[in-house]
């Protein structure tokens, strides 16, 4: 299914960069999201340690991928894993979809590349890719 969705990624290599992105000093967690829907695709890491589900009934969550997940590590997450993953993933897609528009503002011939998010304790970084999303979490540096 998912090498029928993202015909043009090499399957093995993007697992084993992931896998190895996991393993960073820093990372708390990472999301894959669809880019047509902002559906959670992929998680890794506690996403919940990050941002705790504010609700379980979320009405306002991302549906999820047409025909499964990605993987199977959406599905092996507990409930409150699941959720604070739709929920984080519906965070970031507005944030993503206002800062496009932003950019589109400013010049139409223009595309967003990369977003970072630093807070006190952690950093955001969002990768908008051609058939996914990728957002990792990490600790935010010492200054």
């Amino acid at each position: 299914m998912a090498e029928k969705a993202m015909p043009s990624i090499n399957m093995e290599a993007l697992e084993e960069s992931l896998h190895r992105l996991s393993k960073k000093p820093g990372v708390k967690a990472w999301l894959m999201l669809d880019r047509t829907n902002g559906a959670v695709l992929k998680t890794n890491g506690q996403i919940s340690a990050v941002r705790p589900a504010r609700s379980i009934n979320n009405k306002t969550s991302l549906p999820s991928p047409t025909g499964g997940s990605f993987s199977t590590d959406v599905n092996a997450n507990t409930d409150n894993e699941t959720h604070a993953a739709q929920e984080l993933a519906s965070m970031v897609w507005s944030f993503l979809s206002t800062a496009g528009s932003l950019v589109d503002e400013i010049d139409s011939e223009d595309e967003l590349k990369l977003l970072r998010l630093r807070t006190k304790k952690q950093e955001l970084v969002i990768v908008p890719e051609v058939k996914y999303l990728l957002v990792v979490v990490h600790d935010t540096p010492p200054v």
